[in-house]
């Protein structure tokens, strides 16, 4: 059944309408932008009944201002009615490029500052929305999300403290571990990955890349990330191998026990290209140690793909290490923040998760199983059996979401 068919036979839970925080203006205004073209070009017969009132529209965006008295103290006014509206707030919490003033001083926004403003939008509906849900890309707190000695969980903090807000669900991509959801059981996690736009992107990017096993394979930089190589390389129909961390646990560096070495575990990669997913790049030390290394067993080439792309310490050891050939690709999604100077480097390729998005919100303003949008294999395939084909038509065209 396509998608038309499927839409036409749900109804919609109720009116349609996004919050888009300041921290993500330009892709929430895309998805905002994809979300009008899908429901103006969609013929639904039912679109002139009142119970589909509001479902075309030339803007789902409500207006509201977030603003901040000189100690620093915020508040959030919603400046039109959200009463019975299916509402979805959709916020990054990692852009530090946001700044505010207190007491004459500037301050860069912290993941807290976006939380915090997140839960003033969602104190300011007040309950009066029909349905209230929580589009978080990256999920907040997501790396302290369990106890290794005495210290707090604050990512299961936050999905409980939402709960009682009144939110009903919450959305996020690639959740560093999604068992954290078990944190309130009756506030909703739905967890999406990038590996259908990963596939796109490299694919647009690489017109010389055989997907098989005896020219490709997946590897996954640690052990928290062997799920989601095992998946991609399934798909493909590749192998996978996999690096483990061996930390020194006598002493503590930046928060953390540091990194001895990198070991590798899995079948020669020599001559073939490898792709190494993960779900984000922090510093991007370890990404590249695993890079150096997979040059040295003689991989013909290495395409990094993650799903955030922070770059904490700067983009110098990046380019350090691709003008040594470490690396040939970088991937990530533009789900979160990214500085000027990543996006103009050679080696960046962004996959736009604008338009998949807009797909998770429709089918979930119309109550349909998230099954139709979660899983890609049949997409993944046909992409690759057109690729390897060579046929004579760019990979965006493939298939549209």
């Amino acid at each position: 059944m396509s998608e038309r068919d499927i839409l036409a036979e749900h109804r919609v839970v109720a009116p349609l309408k996004i919050a888009v925080m300041d921290n993500i203006g330009p892709f929430g205004d895309m998805v905002n932008k994809y979300l009008v073209e899908y429901r103006r070009d969609r013929d639904h017969e039912h679109a002139e009944s009142p119970i589909f009132q509001g479902y075309t529209a030339d803007n789902y965006k409500i207006d509201f201002t977030l603003s901040r008295f000189g100690t620093g103290e915020g508040k959030c006014i919603l400046n039109e009615s959200v009463r019975g509206k299916d509402l979805y707030i959709i916020g990054d919490i990692t852009n530090y490029s946001m700044t505010y003033t207190m007491n004459g001083f500037v301050n860069h926004m912290s993941p807290d500052d976006h939380y915090q403003d997140l839960k003033r939008i969602i104190a300011a509906v007040g309950g009066k929305a029909h349905r209230l849900t929580v589009v978080m890309p990256f999920l907040y707190e997501s790396r302290q999300h369990k106890r290794s000695s005495r210290e707090s969980l604050d990512c299961a903090m936050m999905i409980e403290e939402l709960a009682d807000m009144g939110v009903t669900n919450l959305m996020t991509f690639d959740a560093h571990d999604p068992s954290v959801q078990a944190a309130s059981q009756l506030c909703g996690f739905d967890n999406f990955s990038a590996f259908y736009q990963f596939i796109r992107a490299l694919l647009d990017t690489e017109d010389d890349m055989i997907i098989d096993k005896d020219h490709t394979v997946i590897i996954s930089p640690d052990e928290g990330a062997l799920n989601r190589a095992i998946y991609f390389a399934t798909v493909l129909g590749v192998d996978t191998g996999m690096f483990y961390k061996r930390r020194d646990y006598s002493h503590i560096v930046n928060g953390k026990n540091p990194i001895v070495a990198h070991e590798f575990l899995g079948d020669a990669v020599d001559g073939k290209d490898v792709i190494v997913v993960d779900d984000m790049i922090s510093s991007g030390g370890s990404m590249l140690d695993t890079a150096k290394q997979l040059k040295a067993m003689n991989a013909k080439r290495v395409f990094i793909c993650c799903t955030f792309g922070l770059f904490t310490d700067g983009m110098k050891e990046f380019d350090e290490a691709y003008e040594k050939c470490y690396f040939d690709k970088v991937i990530t999604t533009n789900l979160n923040y990214r500085r000027q100077e990543l996006l103009e480097r050679p080696y960046y390729v962004e996959a736009d998760m604008s338009k998949y998005l807009a797909q998770i919100i429709d089918y979930s303003n119309h109550d349909i199983s998230m099954d139709n949008v979660r899983t890609p294999t049949d997409r993944i395939r046909e992409i690759l059996v057109r690729y390897n084909n060579r046929e004579d038509v760019p990979i965006a065209k493939y298939h549209d979401e």
